[in-house]
């Protein structure tokens, strides 16, 4: 045993508390006790596999979050404040590196640096994906437990479906069918009107064919118009912070968690020559980087849920990736797994404001907005209660279109859309707003980024490549969604608003021009995916098998959206709640 360990040791063994106090800051508020499981990220994964496996009440459980606690952030709980959290000291406030695709500008990635990670943070949005998204997850794994009809009751087991802040009436806004009221994240239609609802449906009900109206797009068929899903409850955001460690698990003796401390490398505790046994992970207080490094040992198992971009970075931090590539920052290679940081998949995004040519629309202002938070403060109900987006589109580029003839079709299934569509109303009602702003997201992008090493420091960012755009169909896939969404507000339901684009948008055949248009506003849709990916048992390639286990080594498993081989049509909040209650029985499976 070294001294710092013997340090660490005496530390622990001499502060330890109640078994009541299982949220701190500081280890040496942490009791005496050994861990069967480390969890490194309380986060949208990480929050739901320490709940599962305290369920057994003989296996103690450490979490170890970079962030500080959701408790007592406000903004946190309030749905119609989201964007407050963004660029804020709840996230990361990752940049990717210069973009070609567009034009140059770096983007800006948000990523939840609090309980409860990017759950704490995000839109709120709960997408599935389609059916087929599951399927090709299982054919290139070779695991049929990845599959749609699998993964259903794992969606279902997470979800808690409620009735909407304001209690309307949704029958006919989704399907019951394919929702669970007895889960732990509270998912709900919007439960708040807005005066554009009316000419999305109707304009749904005038077009019909891709645009047709379907009552439920997270049945797996998820093409068409239709209500948002959210993870909101009683009119508050509801997180895997606010649900899986909720007061009812947190006050459990065999569960411990420790915020404000960040993960800084993984440990090989196998004598020389041995399969390496990677349970051990060395971490220090987030807020005083000068402090002393801790170390803790896993008995069973180390689990990595620190994200995309922070599961990644840990790997190749502790030397799991490609040898060269390490050596290169100075990394001592560990485990060679090129593809550790490869494959990483973001979705193309692009947000368009139209005005409202028409008198008696509603302009924001701080009296309104203290309006809105008062009756939230009061009711949990009003505009604050939801996010000013009640509808989504899916729709796909035609199969006729002569694209086909240059590049396959990357989507899963001829049930998965290309293209997303978000109709965001500023939650006026009765009136409308002066503007209605609309947001296109590319879901199937053939573009492939990296995520590396800008130097051996854990505490510098990673170097994070995004490659938005670098692909010729996702370029096509955008503009085809910019044409798609303007045939949409053709609609005779639109007359009425007379509307019209706030910035200068090209002419659907100016070719030219919407590549430019692109270039300059482009965005991302803030859905990384894929930089740990799973593949077959005896894949060339990949990070991880099926049951998460990292390749060439033992004792580490990977547990959030870093391991999706593919990301799905959709917002990614929901597919990784899925792929963590599966991850936990697969757990529970190898040490029961």
């Amino acid at each position: 045993m070294t001294a710092l360990t013997s340090l660490v040791a005496f530390l622990l063994s001499h502060l330890a508390i109640q078994a009541s106090c299982l949220l701190v800051d500081s280890v040496t508020a942490l009791p005496k006790t050994e861990y069967d499981f480390v969890i490194v990220g309380g986060g949208n994964a990480g929050a739901v596999v320490a709940n599962r496996l305290t369920e057994y009440p003989r296996w103690k459980v450490l979490v170890i979050e970079a962030g500080p606690t959701h408790k007592n952030v406000f903004n946190a709980r309030v749905p119609g404040l989201v964007a407050s959290l963004q660029r804020s000291p709840y996230d990361w406030n990752y940049t990717t590196v210069p973009q070609p695709g567009y034009n140059g500008r770096s983007i800006l990635i948000p990523r939840g640096h609090i309980l409860g990670g990017t759950s704490s943070i995000n839109g709120q949005f709960y997408t599935r994906g389609s059916s087929s998204d599951f399927d090709r997850w299982a054919k290139v794994t070779g695991d049929p437990g990845w599959s749609w009809k699998n993964l259903l009751p794992y969606f279902l087991k997470s979800e808690r479906w409620t009735e909407p802040a304001d209690g309307h009436d949704t029958t006919g806004e989704y399907d019951p069918r394919f929702h669970s009221t007895r889960g732990m994240t509270y998912v709900s239609v919007s439960g708040t009107p807005q005066a554009i609802d009316p000419k999305v449906l109707e304009a749904s009900k005038q077009l019909g064919g891709e645009y047709a109206y379907n009552r439920d797009f997270n049945s797996g068929e998820s093409l068409g118009i239709g209500w948002v899903q959210l993870t909101v409850g009683h009119g508050e955001r509801s997180s895997s912070a606010t649900a899986y460690l909720g007061p009812k698990y947190i006050n459990r003796s065999n569960l411990h968690v420790l915020v404000d401390h960040q993960a800084v490398r993984v440990l090989n505790t196998t004598s020389r020559g041995e399969k390496p046994s990677l349970r051990t992970v060395r971490f220090v207080k987030r807020t005083d980087l000068k402090a002393m490094v801790h170390e803790v040992t896993a008995k069973k198992e180390l689990i990595l849920s620190a994200g995309v971009i922070g599961t990644a970075q840990l790997l190749l931090l502790s030397g799991i990736g490609d040898s060269s590539e390490l050596r290169s920052k100075g990394v001592e290679p560990l485990v060679n797994l090129p593809s550790v940081g490869k494959n990483v998949t973001d979705q193309p995004f692009l947000a368009l404001q139209w005005a409202l040519g028409i008198n008696g629309t509603v302009t924001p202002s701080e009296a309104l907005q203290q309006q809105w938070l008062s009756q939230w403060n009061k009711t949990r109900t009003g505009p604050l209660s939801s996010i000013g987006h009640n509808h989504l589109g899916w729709v796909r580029i035609p199969d006729t279109s002569p694209i086909w003839s240059q590049h396959e079709d990357p989507a899963s299934g001829v049930n998965t859309p290309h293209v997303e569509f978000a109709f965001n109303g500023g939650a006026f009602y009765p009136n409308p707003g002066a503007t209605l702003t609309t947001v296109l997201i590319g879901l199937q992008p053939v573009s492939r980024g990296t995520l590396s090493l800008n130097s051996a420091d854990p505490f510098a960012h990673p170097r994070l490549d995004l490659a938005f755009l670098e692909s010729d169909l996702d370029l096509y896939t955008m503009k085809y969604a910019i044409r798609s969404l303007r045939r949409f507000l053709r609609a005779p339901a639109w007359d009425e608003y007379k509307l019209s684009p706030i910035s200068p948008l090209p002419d659907d055949d100016d070719e030219a021009g919407l590549t430019e248009y692109l270039r300059n506003f482009g965005d991302s849709a803030a859905h990384p995916v894929g930089s740990a990916a799973m593949s077959a048992k005896n894949a060339p390639y990949g990070v991880v098998d099926p049951d998460l286990k990292l390749k060439k080594a033992t004792g580490l498993r990977i547990v959030d959206a870093s391991i999706m081989p593919y990301v799905t049509a959709g917002h990614t909040q929901a597919p990784v709640y899925a792929i963590a209650e599966r991850a936990a029985d697969l757990i529970k499976e190898s040490w029961k």
